[in-house]
């Protein structure tokens, strides 16, 4: 039992950390016509507007996951920025109907 638990500690710990280092490297950017998705300065991935069918952010007490569709793929981002600043720039650019 003190294996597992172990174990499960440090695959938490690991995944902590993956995220923080994600935190600090990954930048996005809301474009006129684009979402941006920045490693330091190099753009990594490019998902424009136009081909986006619906957003969410999930779970709304504790945000932790950012979702949206585009015309020929999902996309599920875990939440490591401002959860109320990516709402106010989703809805700015790409409003739900």
């Amino acid at each position: 039992l003190l294996f597992v638990q172990v174990w499960v500690a440090g695959a938490i710990g690991l995944f902590g950390a993956f995220l923080l280092i994600q935190t600090v490297m990954l930048r996005l950017r809301f474009t006129p016509t684009d979402l941006d998705v920045y490693r330091g300065e190099t753009l990594i991935r490019r998902f424009p507007y136009q081909e986006w069918q619906n957003w969410e952010i999930f779970w709304s007490p504790v945000p932790i996951l950012f979702y949206f569709r585009e015309v020929k793929s999902i996309h599920f981002l875990p939440i490591i920025f401002d959860p109320k600043m990516l709402r106010m720039c989703l809805e700015n650019r790409f409003p739900k109907a």
